[in-house]
């Protein structure tokens, strides 16, 4: 524990910190995790994780990823669930980022709007 910090709650500590939830930090690595996964870094894997939605008849984002549907409510725990949505409302120019650095920087930029 910080000291002068015993009698702030959880969210006030963490704004006087200026950190994210634990929550928001989970679902920041993740959508790194899907940027590099979606990119190629992870080879061995490509066996259909995160699939692609090819669409063209709208004006959507480069990597649009295609929402898995499940009858069972433990699937919304599995990570192409849990990263979908919050992929889908990134901004156009952070998932079309060249390089891991490059979306790390769009990502702090978007991330206080996504959650």
């Amino acid at each position: 524990m910080i000291r002068g910090m015993e009698h702030l709650c959880y969210e006030e500590r963490l704004k006087e910190l200026r950190l994210f939830s634990l929550e928001k930090r989970r679902l920041w690595g993740d959508l790194i995790v899907a940027f590099q996964y979606l990119k190629g870094v992870y080879e061995k894997a490509r066996e259909g994780l995160l699939i692609r939605e090819c669409n063209n008849r709208t004006r959507s984002k480069g990597l649009k990823l295609k929402d898995s549907r499940f009858r069972f409510n433990i699937r919304k725990k599995f990570f192409p669930v849990r990263v979908g949505r919050p992929w889908h409302n990134l901004p156009r120019e952070a998932v079309d980022a060249p390089s891991l650095e490059v979306f790390k920087a769009r990502l702090d930029g978007a991330f206080s709007n996504l959650v």
